[in-house]
């Protein structure tokens, strides 16, 4: 197994369900964060695709320029959902519980993940399960930062460092057969005076790719 159950547990072991249940109206990354993840989205996304936002809410960070043949949510607050204007279709679903997809195979070019993958308890079954809805060469992309939800991140995620989180998703990755990681950012925002007095120097940003090979 990739991770022992102990690596798999939660501070707050109490139903996700409850813990998502109210609506969170704000961005969980800063600014800069978010104009990278778009940056990567123009970079990797094509238009006139099927893409799938897993564990999604209110907002996308999807460039604003680009359509896209279908755009599928998910995520554990519909009413962040319902507030997508990117979303054509949502579902609400505690992949804790039931990693498994209602979806049919091979039926998107790519998935995204983000800020959001330290909170998988079962990840390789998540995985799998995005491998089986891509398409052929079809992509996931996972970003993430130093932030979390402290008391519903996995013991596995807690405890590595910012690198050896970048070296679980990896494993994540090749957990799944046919899944080949294609890139990997690692950028940290430099320090300036002006973010040495304000406490810090942005959210890190961090990404892997992936895709299916077949």
């Amino acid at each position: 197994m990739l991770l022992n159950d102990w690596q798999r547990s939660k501070l707050d072991p109490s139903d996700d369900t409850l813990f998502y249940d109210y609506p969170r109206f704000v961005t969980h990354v800063d600014a800069g964060f978010i104009g990278q993840l778009t940056d990567l989205y123009r970079v990797h996304l094509q238009p006139q695709t099927r893409i799938l936002d897993l564990m999604s809410s209110w907002v996308s960070h999807l460039p604003p320029e680009l359509t896209f043949a279908h755009v599928e949510g998910h995520g554990m607050n519909r009413e962040e959902l319902a507030a997508n204007p990117r979303l054509n279709h949502f579902f609400v679903q505690n992949l804790n519980q039931n990693p498994i997809l209602p979806l049919p195979d091979q039926s998107f070019e790519a998935v995204l993940n983000t800020v959001s993958v330290q909170y998988l308890q079962q990840p390789e079954q998540v995985f799998a399960e995005v491998y089986r809805v891509l398409k052929p060469q079809g992509i996931l992309i996972v970003s993430f930062s130093n932030r979390m939800f402290f008391q519903k991140a996995i013991q596995a995620w807690r405890d590595s460092s910012e690198s050896g989180r970048v070296e679980l998703v990896k494993r994540y990755f090749e957990s799944v057969p046919g899944f080949e990681i294609v890139e990997v950012i690692q950028r940290v925002a430099p320090l300036s005076w002006v973010s040495f007095l304000g406490g810090g120097g942005g959210d890190p940003f961090y990404a892997v790719i992936g895709r299916r090979s077949a």
